[in-house]
């Protein structure tokens, strides 16, 4: 059984920049170009990693690049390419070393009836969260296993603990993350890879404000069932990841954390 080390030293604690560093890590980050994917990545390049983003649209994975300075990386990939997944650990590991922190980020948003979603729909959700992520998570993780250390997240959602209308196939997706983050921990938990999500609650991006856009009605519904009473921003979930991959979170395993505001616990 893998023990890791007390980072408690023989003077006492360790400050809070040693709980928390990241320094020497790389981490891989899906749908890394925006939204959470870049909240997350500007997190992890404050606390010292390196970070490769993979995105579709390179013209926006440069611009978060630039953004986030010589830490960053891009790959312009479709994580869904067959194949693409051992190719992808490759070319990350080749720009930035030994992945040690894969965030399962990347993924598509269907808002449709549940009686007008199409097997093709449902399936293209689950291709993307699921299936993917998957592959992602057993590249990237055989390596982890293979050097006994190491930190997988996965991005969930609101969805994987309540319900909601007119998001079957997301929610399908999205609650799919937590039968394997908790295989995968008590699978990978003993050669001290650690497995576990992030349940984000409503963020403030563009993506919130076209959904909301003419809406004040759900705009407020979504604010009164939130007891902090306001939307959370990418930083919220960033500083969380860090927290989860760190030193400080390094007993933190098979665990869904939700970032959002107190949305899942109020009424």
């Amino acid at each position: 059984m893998n023990r890791q080390p007390s980072i408690v030293s023989s003077e006492g604690l360790p400050s809070i920049k040693q709980a928390f560093d990241l320094s020497g890590q790389t981490a891989l980050i899906t749908g890394g170009g925006s939204g959470l994917g870049l909240g997350m990545a500007q997190c992890m390049v404050s606390a010292g990693a390196r970070v490769v983003l993979v995105g579709r649209r390179e013209s926006e994975l440069k611009a978060a690049c630039h953004m986030l300075g010589k830490q960053a990386h891009a790959i312009a990939a479709d994580i869904t390419g067959e194949g693409i997944a051992s190719r992808l650990v490759d070319q990350a590991e080749t720009l930035a070393g030994p992945v040690g922190i894969l965030i399962n980020n990347a993924g598509i948003h269907l808002k449709k009836a549940a009686p007008l979603t199409t097997d093709a729909e449902f399936a293209a959700v689950l291709q993307t969260h699921v299936l993917a992520a998957f592959s992602l998570t057993r590249e990237a993780g055989s390596r982890m296993l293979a050097r006994k250390t190491g930190s997988i997240l996965f991005t969930a959602s609101m969805t994987s603990l309540i319900g909601m209308p007119m998001v079957v196939a997301y929610s399908a997706a999205k609650s799919a993350y937590l039968g394997m983050v908790r295989s995968l921990a008590t699978e990978f938990g003993p050669e001290g890879v650690r497995v576990n999500a992030i349940a984000p609650g409503w963020i403030a991006s563009e993506m919130l404000d076209r959904a909301l856009s003419g809406d004040p009605a759900r705009k407020s519904k979504i604010l009164n069932r939130t007891p902090l009473g306001r939307f959370g921003s990418p930083e919220d979930i960033g500083w969380a990841a860090v927290y989860l991959c760190s030193p400080a979170g390094r007993f933190i395993n098979g665990h869904i954390l939700p970032v959002d505001g107190g949305a899942a616990a109020g009424f």
